[in-house]
């Protein structure tokens, strides 16, 4: 027999904030059990409304700030609050990437029981209109008449009514309407669950994510809201091999790295950074951070198609890629020959399974670049003294896992965390991406 949920408190509750969780929520303690509350900073007092109860902790949202802190800001969106796609844009850049900062330093702390020698000043770009990669949500409301595209509500499944979004890159953002409407004019609007957003230097590509098929006259809709409005259309029918283009929409997109004179070609579906100027500034602070010199051979493990390891290339005598994903390593190869790179070689492998036949594993190298997802790097890391790896560089999209990785390599493996320091990849959310250096002792 289910156990009956007990009604949440009706009346507001008055509360002093504590911290900031690594969620981005503002964290309170009421008979010394948990609450977290959005919209709320650190020092002040606010009057929130209980949104769940649950065993081990309680949620809610701030209703009224009755002392603000200095660090609080007007959010320029108009959906803040109700959108789940943000959630600090009422807390200055600022003192975003200062939460950041502190969050990285807990992690290593608390999980990996390490700190660095230095901390690297914040690498941050900005904050509006940044985002080029995303998954917009779709769905056809009939009470309300209409179509919404957009992210989910903040604390429920439900899409949020949106006009515009101020992180999206204005391309986007700024037509979030322009594409509701034209959804809405498809025989088949309540049959596209989702877009995807795709945007290199210039072109942008929008998947739309059709349950069935398209009628003669949905294709005129799709190609003349195609050329109205310059996007190019592409439709996915089941799994990522069935994602084409309309006539005449298809594309090469591209990103480039001046710097270093590199150009990177991608698919819409392929994974690369969401923002492209910090994206610039990250590769260029790792290569300083590793010192490649013309004599290195530098191993680029979960290298996807080239990021860092075509930059790598121009500076060190050799590199070597490896990625999980035989399409990634497919236009890694096709991006290193159309820029005429050849000091290198791609492999592809499951970082994550038995490596002890990959070819690579039998050379030495003087550096590794990381850059894993969220699960981390923990299975490759005992082969690196193995190796010979003197120097690492270790881009984190996840800062738990990085510390679980920290503690690995500087307290078993015999390495030393030089530097670490977070990167603003994601403004006004709580998402912390970093980057740590860690040097083989002695």
């Amino acid at each position: 027999m289910s156990r009956k949920r007990k009604p949440l408190p009706q009346e507001l509750v008055e509360v002093d904030i504590e911290s900031l969780t690594h969620e981005g929520r503002g964290l309170a303690h009421i008979d010394g059990k948990a609450v977290f509350i959005d919209g709320a900073l650190p020092g002040e007092r606010v009057r929130f409304r209980y949104r769940r109860i649950q065993r081990r902790h309680d949620e809610g949202v701030a209703v009224e700030v009755l002392r603000a802190s200095p660090d609080r800001v007007e959010p320029k969106c108009p959906h803040f609050g109700i959108c789940g796609g943000c959630s600090l844009q009422h807390m200055s850049p600022e003192a975003q990437i200062r939460a950041k900062q502190s969050s990285l330093e807990d992690v290593f702390t608390r999980i990996g029981k390490v700190s660095p020698q230095r901390w690297l000043e914040p690498l941050t770009g900005n904050h509006w209109g940044y985002r080029r990669k995303a998954r917009l949500g779709v769905r056809y409301v009939a009470k309300k008449g209409k179509t919404l595209v957009g992210f989910r509500e903040r604390g429920n499944s439900f899409l949020a009514d949106l006009s515009r979004c101020e992180v999206l890159h204005p391309r986007v953002g700024e037509r979030i309407e322009a594409i509701a409407e034209t959804i809405d004019a498809l025989s088949i609007r309540d049959q596209v669950p989702q877009i995807e957003v795709a945007i290199g230097d210039d072109p942008c590509v929008l998947i739309f994510r059709i349950m069935a098929p398209l009628s003669t006259p949905d294709l005129s809709v799709l190609m003349s809201f195609a050329e109205r409005e310059d996007f190019h259309v592409y439709v996915q029918e089941g799994g990522v091999e069935t994602i084409r283009p309309l006539p005449g929409q298809g594309i090469d997109l591209h990103y480039t790295l001046p710097f270093h004179h590199v150009r990177l070609e991608f698919l819409p579906s392929d994974f690369t950074q969401v923002n492209l100027e910090l994206n610039r500034h990250m590769i260029d602070q790792a290569l300083d951070l590793l010192q490649v010199r013309p004599e290195d051979r530098v191993l680029d493990l979960f290298c996807g198609l080239g990021n860092f390891t075509l930059p790598l290339a121009r500076r060190a005598d050799f590199v070597v890629g490896v990625e999980g994903d035989d399409g990634l390593v497919s236009r890694a190869e096709s991006n290193a020959e159309q820029n005429g790179i050849a000091n290198l070689r791609f492999h592809s492998a499951d970082l994550y399974g038995q490596l002890t036949q990959q070819p690579w594993m039998e050379e030495r190298f003087d550096k590794v670049l990381l850059d894993p997802p969220r699960s981390g790097a923990l299975e490759v890391l005992d082969m690196l003294p193995r190796m010979g790896i003197e120097r690492i560089l270790y881009v984190s999209c996840y800062p738990a896992t990085l510390a679980r990785d920290a503690d690995r390599l500087v307290n078993e493996l015999g390495y030393e965390l030089v530097a670490a320091g977070v990167m603003d990849m994601f403004p006004h959310t709580g998402h912390v991406e970093s980057m740590a250096l860690f040097e083989r002792k002695g």
